[in-house]
Formats: C-alpha cells, structure tokens, sequence
C-alpha cells in the first residue's frame, strides 16, 4: 500500500502483457480534517475476555504464517502458505480456488507464477459480499534503516489481514442471511524490486476478471480490504479515496458507526490518508464499493522489525469483532 497526498491523482497500472509501470512510493502524512482525539480517548479498555471474536487465536495464526517465513510471491514460502490456507479453510467447510495467472519479473525477465486464493461460503448466492486481504510479503524491508535487503516477515504487513479472514472462518457456519460471502487473498499486492515496478497484481487481475465477465458473475454488494490491522498500538482513521466515492461513503459509516456501537475507539471516525491500495482496482476497475480498513501509523512499516511482537491478540480481536458484528448485519440486505 501507498499513502499519497489529498488531490493527486494517481493512475493505477493494469496488468498488461505481464507487466507495467507505476509510480514509486511516496509517504506523506496527513493531518486530520477535524481536531484529533488525544491518545487516551482513542484507546478503548476492552480485554481479550470481553470480547467474543478470538483475538488470541488469530494472534497464534498470525505466528504460523510468519513460521513460514517469507511468503514472496512465487516462492516455497508462498506455496506453502496457499497449502496451509486451503486446508484450513476447507476444513471449515469453505469452496476454495486458486485463481492462477503469471507475470514476468520485473529484474530478470522469467516467468513468475501468481494466485489469488477464493474461499466461498454460500457459493450457489449470486449476491455477495467480499472480504479481502493480500497475503504476499514485499521482497525487501526497503524502508530499514540498517538493511534494506534483509528480511522481511511482514507480520502486520501481510499476515494481520490473512490471521483475522482464518479467524473469521471459524464464524462463518454462524453467520446467515440473504447475502453469500467471499473471502480473497491477493497475491502480487508488492512484488516490487525498483520505484518503478507494479503494485496490487493480484487485485488488478481479479478486478479485470470480475468486470470482463459480468453479469455472468457473482455480483458483489460491497468489498472490505484488510490491510495492516494487528499493530499493538491500534489506530484506524477513516481513509480518504473510500470517504471520497459516494458509493462507499456508507459502507465506511457502516462500520465506523458498528465500532461506535461496540466501544471500538481505535476507529477513529475522521479522514487521515490518501491510501493507495488493493480497493482501489477493487472500485475503479470492478466496480464495487471498496473500503480500505488499515492502521498506517506503524513505525515498522517496510523494516525488518515488521514481527509478531509488534503486533498483538487484542488488536486482532477488536478488528475482527467489528468486521464480523457488521457482517452479521450486511448479510441480511436483499
């Protein structure tokens, strides 16, 4: 993901011929439209018992993802992170699907084999909401200040996203209503050696797929992206391209007021940063109201120290309580 400043306009890159141009990475904050609450009012007091969305267990699939090592797109680590999220998910009772594709890597030139993983609940609905997360680590941790070619585990970056979708799973079998739901882990969201290389690979192949074959399809109501949601110190502000589509404003409201409801104060009812990301193909490409949920401050952000001791069990359960208690309600729209 890439925060840009308010106003820019920014020219998402589609996969083409295997490959394409996008500009680098440029940071730079935002300051908030209204006064900011101080720390102590954004900080709820729930703990781990108080609320019912197993936060710890999450946490400890976080920690096996990041067992795995490296999970770079087109690597063992990737393999067998898809190996362990197929098994886990059809354990549940999901539909689970590969949806491959292949892009030339941008250094060398050689094919690089990419999947976007699908888990369907209520596969036979045609309207259907999407949960989705990219499950691919960058290359390098090139924001480190010690090295930048070192390792880089990207446990909030990464596989946050992926350990609340796997706890969620656990839920779906109690989770009914008119609407189906999908689950979507993109593949390629940073595989990235250079300023120039092409972000969000995988949600601009699966957005293209989608528009290319409607109304054939499943037609999706709304999509929530994951991204960078198990940072120890939680704040989540409201992102500025999903307050800015009028077909996403509520869907934000929705879950920012669920929250409200909930006593969840790490989200944060105010607009922060421009967030380039999978939601944007996801809207811009597919379609489909889009709204990013995302903690971007995070120190460790693109370093080595992106690592399960920074982000933690109660972070997770807040988050996943929130996007379930709003599932709950979502499925039940005709």
């Amino acid at each position: 993901m890439i925060a840009k400043p308010s106003g820019q306009t920014v020219l998402l890159a589609a996969v083409v011929a295997g490959s394409c141009l996008l500009v680098g990475y440029l940071l730079i904050f935002h300051g908030a439209e209204t006064p900011a609450a101080n720390a102590a009012n954004t900080r709820s007091q729930l703990t781990l018992s108080q609320i019912p969305f197993n936060g710890q267990r999450a946490y400890d699939y976080l920690n096996e993802l990041c067992a795995l090592g490296t999970r770079i797109s087109g690597s063992p680590g990737m393999l067998a992170q898809q190996q362990l999220l197929s098994a886990h998910f059809k354990k549940l009772g999901a539909k689970v699907s590969l949806q491959a594709f292949q892009i030339r890597h941008p250094l060398n030139g050689n094919a690089v084999p990419m999947a976007n993983l699908l888990v369907e609940w209520q596969p036979e609905r045609r309207e259907r909401i999407l949960l989705c997360a990219h499950y691919d680590t960058r290359p390098f941790p090139d924001q480190d200040p010690r090295n930048p070619r070192g390792i880089f585990l990207g446990a909030n970056d990464g596989a946050s996203g992926t350990a609340l979708l796997m706890e969620l799973g656990q839920q779906m079998s109690g989770i009914k209503g008119n609407l189906g739901v999908d689950f979507v882990f993109f593949d390629g969201e940073e595989f990235v050696f250079g300023d120039r290389d092409p972000y969000f690979l995988g949600s601009e192949y699966f957005a293209g797929s989608y528009a290319n074959t409607r109304p054939q399809v499943p037609r999706y109501r709304y999509a929530v992206l994951l991204d960078m949601v198990g940072d120890a110190d939680l704040q989540i502000y409201q992102e500025r391209h999903s307050m800015t589509w009028e077909d996403t404003r509520p869907l934000v409201k929705e879950i920012w007021d669920t929250a409200r409801r909930l006593g969840v104060r790490e989200f944060i009812a105010t607009k922060k940063y421009d967030i380039r990301d999978d939601h944007l193909p996801l809207h811009n490409t597919a379609g489909i109201p889009s709204c990013d949920i995302i903690d971007f401050e995070y120190p460790a952000w693109h370093t080595q120290e992106d690592k399960p001791e920074r982000c933690s069990a109660l972070s997770l359960a807040k988050v996943g309580w929130v996007v379930e208690e709003w599932l709950k309600q979502a499925v039940q729209k005709r």
